[in-house]
């Protein structure tokens, strides 16, 4: 799969991640600082929805990979 979004992303992943090095613990260390910076601007940052009840991880595997009718 050839997607120029996904390639833009991954190129912006690869350069952050080079101005560190590729040291995780000074990449986390700058995304945290970076997230302090924007809520210290009054931006938000919104939590992801609860799973759907009644719907269990294999259930996800199930959709995603086009197999829900089956039931195991």
């Amino acid at each position: 799969m050839n997607d120029e979004i996904i390639a833009e992303v991954r190129a912006i992943r690869e350069a952050h991640a080079a101005k560190f090095n590729f040291d995780l613990d000074a990449i986390f260390e700058d995304i945290k600082r970076s997230e302090a910076e924007h809520l210290a601007l009054g931006g938000k940052f919104v939590d992801p929805p609860d799973p759907t009840p009644g719907i269990t991880q294999s259930d996800y595997q199930k959709i995603r990979f086009g197999k829900l009718s089956e039931q195991t």
